[in-house]
């Protein structure tokens, strides 16, 4: 049987993922999830790519979404979450989006942990992104699909191949999948094609592209060597040229997730490369 691990949610794009027992999985993934993002001046979104910095930030979000509260080693600001202020145009990935700008105070405290002049925005009502892939469906503002899924087995296949181990938070996924049944299988993620988890079900979108993102070490916010990239590419690479782990999900049917919950493939396919 294979069943849920952990479980992370990533509040605001690009920072600390914050562990929980249960999630409600909405239309868009996790509750809150990527649902805040760090601009800069230009309304381009920042990433770890460039500013490894954010993942010192550690977000948490009330329940319903009204307050957020932002920590960086002990210099922390608090909001009150507004979806009524002027939007702003953002960029993400060279698409265009909006953005409901969250106030002087939290940019100021954004700029002076990252030395750089940012602002932070949420997520407005009315956004309707759709990703693509096999299965498209809405999504925040995460890289693409709006779910994350990875299996222990596939960490555990690369850390045998890499020159120390590395821990999972170094490819931020959502769903952390173990167990004895299909999951025993490093990979098996690739072909799963349709998953029941609880009351839920995910379709699979495509493969999860691996970026620098993965090169930085989520404890210190800083840039570490080459690993795990260049050993993915001896073995992981894909058709487009770049490396894969995990794979990502568009939701099909919301409900509550739980760690400790069973997970079903329903459909199987063949593993795209």
């Amino acid at each position: 049987m294979a069943d849920v691990l952990e479980l992370f949610c990533y509040p605001v794009k690009g920072c600390a993922g914050t562990s929980v027992s249960d999630a409600l999985l909405t239309p868009a993934g996790p509750a809150h999830d990527r649902s805040f993002m760090v601009i800069g001046e230009d309304g381009v979104h920042r990433t770890q790519r460039r500013h490894p910095r954010l993942a010192l930030i550690r977000p948490s979000v009330s329940a319903d979404g009204s307050r957020l509260t932002l920590d960086a080693r002990g210099s922390t600001v608090h909001i009150d979450v507004t979806t009524s202020a002027p939007r702003r145009d953002v960029d993400l990935f060279g698409e265009a989006f909006q953005g409901i700008d969250q106030g002087d105070e939290v940019a100021d405290w954004l700029s002076e942990v990252l030395g750089t002049p940012s602002r932070l925005v949420r997520v407005p009502p009315e956004h309707d992104r759709i990703a693509d892939g096999w299965t498209p469906g809405p999504s925040g503002y995460a890289d693409s699909s709006a779910v994350h899924l990875l299996t222990r087995s596939s960490l555990a296949l690369l850390d045998q191949r890499l020159p120390e181990p590395l821990p999972m938070n170094r490819f931020r996924p959502n769903i952390v999948v173990g167990g004895d049944g299909w999951a025993a299988d490093p990979h098996a993620e690739d072909r799963a094609r349709r998953i029941t988890i609880g009351g839920t079900e995910l379709g699979y979108a495509k493969l999860a592209v691996r970026c620098a993102v993965t090169l930085v070490d989520q404890e210190t916010g800083a840039r570490q060597g080459k690993e795990p990239l260049r050993t993915l590419a001896a073995y992981r690479r894909a058709a487009s040229g770049g490396v894969v782990f995990g794979a990502k999900f568009s939701v099909l049917r919301p409900g509550k997730l739980s760690v400790g919950d069973e997970v079903v493939v329903q459909e199987w396919g063949d593993a795209e490369r």
